[in-house]
This record gives C-alpha cells, structure tokens and sequence, in this order.
C-alpha cells in the first residue's frame, strides 16, 4: 500500500481529483456574478460543503508537490473573492472554502517567495476589492423601503411576478414584476435564479390598496386580433436572418433617413413629409438627387463614389458601389461626403430592421417563437402582461450572460 501511494502517477491521478475542486469552486465564482442564492437548509450545506473542503484539503496535501495542485493552491482564494461579496452572509458555503484555500495555499509545495507574493496579492485583491464594492453599494443604494405584498406563479408555471409597494416621498408607487419561472438552476438543497431577469410590467402612483391579479390563458391569433385593435402600427425588430427568412433582401429595406427639409423639398415632398423614405418609393430622378442607382436586380449603388468610399470596398473608379458592400466606415464616409453648410450630414442611410405586425402571419409569428397559447395577466382588471409580447421581443434572453455593474446589486 505504501508503494502505491508513494507512486507518481498515483499522485498525478489524485491531484487530477483534487483539481476537481478547484473547478467546483470557479464554477460557485460564475454562479455568484450570474445566479441569486437560496439556501434551503443551512445545516445539511454547511455539512456537505465542509465534508467535501476537507475531502479535497487531505487530496491536496497530498499531493502539493504536484504542479497542477500549486496552481490550484493558487486560483481557489481569487475565485472565492466575488463569491463572498456577493453571497455574504452565506457563511455556510464561504467559510469552508475559504479556510481549505488558505491551508492549501500556505501549506502547498510552491517556495516561501512565491507563496509570500501570491498571498500579498491575495490580501490585497480582498481589502480593495471588498472596500470598492461596499462603497459602490452604498452609493446606489434606495432610501426607498420596499414591501412585497403578493407573489405566484402563472398558470403555466412559465413565469412567476410579485406586486411590490414602494414608499417615499412622493406618495409611493405599486409595481408588477414579471420574470422566468423556467430559468433556475435547482440542486439539492440550493436553487439558484438568475439576476436582472425582473421585469417591471406595471407601476402605479400612490400606492393601490387593491390589488387583484387574474392570470388567463390566450391564443396566439387572439393576442394578435387584440393588439392590432390597439394599433396598426405597432412595429416588430426582427434579425437580418429573419427578415431574409421571410424574403426581404437588404436592399428592399434600404431607407433614408435624418434628411434635411432642403433635400425633402427637391424631391418634391414638403415638410409635413415624415422620414424614414423608403428608397423602393423613390423614382430614379429623386434616387439621383441623393447620388443613388438602382440595377436590373434591385440592388441600389453610389453613382459617384468618393475616395474614401472606394477604399473601404476596395474597388477602382468606374465599378459599382453598392450599399450592401460598405461597413460601418464606409457608411460614415458616404455620409460625409455630403454635408450641409454645417457640416452635417444632408441625410443617412440604413437598413430598416422592422415589420409592422400587420404585416406578419400567423405561421411567421410561429417561426418567430411565438406559442401557440400562453399567459395572460391583468392587474385590477387592466392586462399588463402577454406571454405573446414576452416571446416577440424576447424579453426573457436566459441564455445570454453578458457583465453590467447591476449585476453588483
């Protein structure tokens, strides 16, 4: 038994295992930017995270002179430090950890200088990361006091709201929350929801005193039928790729924008005249008077480049420029080459990336992602939330992670 223990490859498969814990706890660091905390019993997780902290410390002395086992002496109390400010208070998890860090890292088999300067930056990355994030909360933070009054789960179980009453000095407000009941992340004994997926679906000034929430269930070309009643303009922002999907190439979405009134009314349109201006509504005289051609295939072009516009898409005088071809650079370039006598730019050009709803079937709203059925809520007998709107605009994106500073609150 001796002899195996004493084996390298031996210690090289348990400092692989040791490892392990150092993953877990880099995993708890990306849990603790993204994910809220809840706990459901602070006894049994306090057990089971000290249980497995003094499983990994007795792997890790072990096998310290390993080089994988320095690194991860080295990693576990930098990867702990977002974990402690943003789940202080969960001492059950923190405390374990962090003690297992602190012992592996003294007692691991790097030199006295390199433990003496890694512990240095340790300590420094605590007092000051600790020090800016508690001012930083402390500056933000709402003197308003805030209740929740009522709270559940729709019908579907999809999404889940809570009513909110907020006192200050202005009365108060009432505010409705929405967000996705279908996004937490549940272990045993410990749920994590992922922040700043609340949606504020309604508010009122002062507070209401009555509160009466009524979840129903509706269709898709109900909700539809509905909306449209409201207005024929509302407007939906689709995706480049959606919007070929449904057959509408860059060009027939090409639209001018920002135009001065001169140029409006040597198109022949007045100042009542609202803009965007579609370039498929204009005739090939009004297309010239912005240096614009349309070919045989639809495409529109620059009639008379500029330098800088050529460069951009590498091409010599005389070939045809089309906008589909430009970047960002090359846009602002064709922008500025004509200016107003304040040096701004006459008029710009942009890609319309919207619909009118009225304009959509079903079956592309189906394509979409728009459900079938779905909730519906009303507060105080007024609808304030549609599934419908929430799938439309993806109002609920789980799968992006993306670091703000709201996600310090």
């Amino acid at each position: 038994m001796k002899g195996f223990f004493s084996n390298i490859w031996t210690k090289r498969v348990f400092a692989v295992i040791g490892a392990l814990y150092t993953v877990a706890v880099c995993w708890l660091c990306y849990y603790s930017i993204f994910y809220d905390i809840h706990v459901q019993s602070k006894a049994s997780v306090c057990l089971m995270v000290s249980g497995i902290s003094v499983l990994a410390l007795v792997i890790m002395l072990y096998t310290r002179k390993q080089i994988l086992t320095r690194i991860c002496s080295f990693i576990i109390l930098p990867a702990m430090l977002p974990v402690v400010l943003l789940y202080f208070g969960k001492w059950e998890i923190i405390v374990p950890v962090i003690i297992t860090g602190v012992v592996i890292l003294l007692l691991s088999g790097a030199g006295e200088g390199v433990k003496t300067a890694i512990g240095t930056i340790v300590l420094l990355l605590y007092i000051f990361g600790a020090l800016g994030y508690f001012l930083f909360t402390s500056f933000f933070v709402s003197s308003a006091k805030q209740t929740t009054v009522k709270s559940g789960v729709s019908p579907s179980g999809r999404y889940r709201y809570t009513v909110v009453n907020t006192e200050d000095s202005s009365n108060g407000s009432t505010a409705v929350y929405v967000e996705p009941n279908f996004a937490d992340v549940t272990y045993p004994m410990v749920t994590f929801t992922l922040k700043n997926e609340k949606r504020v679906v309604y508010q009122v000034r002062p507070i209401s005193e009555q509160i009466d929430i009524q979840w129903t269930t509706q269709s898709r070309q109900q909700i539809t039928a509905e909306l449209e009643q409201v207005s024929e303009n509302i407007t939906v922002h689709l995706t480049e790729s959606e919007l070929e999907s449904f057959g509408y190439s860059y060009d027939s979405r090409l639209q001018l924008t920002d135009i001065n009134i001169y140029d409006l009314f040597a198109i022949g349109k007045g100042a009542t005249d609202v803009d965007p201006i579609r370039l498929d509504t204009l005739n090939d005289e009004q297309l010239a008077h912005f240096g614009i051609a349309k070919d045989g295939t639809g495409r529109y072009y620059i009639t008379d480049p500029s330098d800088e516009v050529l460069l951009d898409v590498s091409k010599n005088r005389g070939e045809k420029v089309y906008f589909s071809e430009l970047s960002e650079d090359g846009f602002d370039a064709w922008e500025d080459s004509h200016l107003d006598d304040y040096y701004e730019p006459r008029f710009k050009i942009e890609a319309d990336q919207s619909l009118y709803l009225k304009d959509l079937s079903d079956q592309q709203l189906a394509q979409l992602g728009v459900s079938e059925s779905g909730d519906v809520m009303s507060f105080n007998g007024k609808v304030c939330f549609r599934y419908y709107v929430a799938e439309l605009d993806d109002y609920y994106d789980v799968d992006s992670r993306h670091l703000s500073v709201d996600l310090l609150n």
